[in-house]
């Protein structure tokens, strides 16, 4: 069987699943840094993409194999594996995109989903009728599943990184070629063995019918990664800021507001083709706009200590209090310097140097931020291990030691 395949039908398998996971991953990526419709859409563009680009590649792989003259496809198994693969793709991005995931739910959803394309692989292969009956070598099934649930582990880790650029071409491609292993995997050990009867019980179409639709949703597959590409509009950070401060204030912002050019270009939010790949990246921020009764005002990022999500902007905590942002939290955290702050759960991030304080609570853990009026910000527990680590914490410290202050050493 493995022997036979047709080698330009096997390359094209490989990129449509490439080509797939880059779009489900990076819509994937956007659904934890959004909320309401906007984040069901995402998460389902997510499900549909990879569950498309798998089906797809894995019935390109099946019409590249040497299949015995005669052989049909049988409608309903191959409808039923395609449900299964979207079931399980949906299910499984559900999980890991709800709350603060833990390693557990990560690996639960890893086994599930890597079942499930298994199973998806192993019943459209059911499909398969005509003059033979299928053997399969049970080592291979066990390899290919192994495989298919390193490919899954893989792929939600990398949704959780919430990867660009080059990382996510390279983990795109990666992705592609794990899940086409697992089904050449599984193909290496099918053996066709000739049988009397050839007959198909239940609706069935021809190989030609099965390229054509499969033809149609590689279409789909590469239409959807290039209208990924194609960067959004930018929108200004201040556009909605006078409809929150009252007509007095929306008549002084529009009076005397002087954000200049490169101010505004560092608000804008400007997603770029394969997220900038081959582009000079953009410049951090060096002060967070704020805003006020008498207009946008900005805070130099030193002064920041913490900054906390606030439905579509945010507020930031300058160690005396906290003023409304126009940006979103993760505008904010693609924007700041990672090397002195980091986001230590889904609508927090903290300013390393400001922490004075870590303590455990509850599952997670809180820091404290000094300054004037110090304050509290919760740590979700899969963060924990990486705030002490920038902290500087030893596991032979104890658990919730008060650091030094600010200006000295931690």
């Amino acid at each position: 069987m493995f022997a036979g395949h047709n080698p330009y039908l096997v390359a094209l398998s490989v990129v449509v699943a490439t080509l797939g996971g880059y779009t489900g991953f990076g819509l994937a990526a956007r659904v934890r840094g959004t909320s309401g419709a906007s984040r069901r859409v995402l998460l389902a563009g997510a499900a549909f993409f990879l569950a498309v680009g798998i089906w797809t590649m894995h019935f390109i792989g099946v019409l590249a194999a040497p299949l015995p003259p005669g052989t049909v496809y049988l409608v309903l198994p191959t409808i039923v594996s395609f449900l299964i693969c979207a079931l399980v793709v949906g299910v499984s991005l559900f999980f890991v995109s709800i709350g603060e995931p833990s390693g557990s739910r990560i690996i639960a959803s890893a086994l599930l989903l890597g079942a499930g394309v298994v199973s998806m692989h192993y019943v459209g292969i059911h499909g398969l009728a005509g003059p033979f009956h299928i053997h399969h070598d049970k080592m291979m099934i066990l390899v290919a599943t192994l495989i298919a649930v390193g490919t899954a582990y893989g792929g939600l880790r990398i949704l959780l990184a919430r990867q660009g650029g080059m990382r996510l071409v390279l983990s795109a491609i990666a992705f592609g070629f794990a899940v086409s292993g697992m089904h050449y995997t599984a193909m290496f050990g099918m053996e066709m063995m000739p049988a009397a009867s050839d007959a198909a019980d239940g609706l069935t179409a021809s190989p030609q019918i099965l390229a054509l639709i499969v033809s149609l949703l590689s279409f789909l597959v590469v239409a959807g990664f290039l209208l990924f590409l194609v960067p959004e509009p930018q929108q200004r950070g201040t556009d909605n800021a006078p409809q929150r401060q009252g007509e007095a204030g929306a008549a002084e912002f529009g009076a005397e507001s002087s954000v200049d050019d490169d101010t505004l270009a560092l608000q804008a939010k400007r997603p770029l083709p394969l997220h900038g790949l081959g582009r000079p990246p953009l410049p951090l921020a060096i002060r967070l706009p704020v805003e006020a009764a008498d207009g946008t005002h900005f805070v130099e990022t030193g002064e920041v200590r913490s900054i906390r999500a606030d439905a579509h902007y945010t507020l930031v905590h300058d160690g005396a209090r906290e003023r409304m942002c126009p940006w979103s939290i993760s505008e904010a955290e693609s924007q700041l310097d990672p090397s002195r702050f980091i986001r230590v759960h889904r609508s927090h991030i903290i300013s390393i140097p400001h922490v004075i304080l870590m303590r455990k609570e509850g599952d997670g853990a809180v820091v404290e931020l000094g300054g004037p009026a110090p304050h509290l910000v919760p740590v979700s527990r899969a963060r924990i291990a990486e705030v002490r680590a920038r902290l500087g914490l030893l596991k032979r410290h104890a658990r919730g030691a008060v650091l030094p202050k600010e200006g000295q050493s931690a």
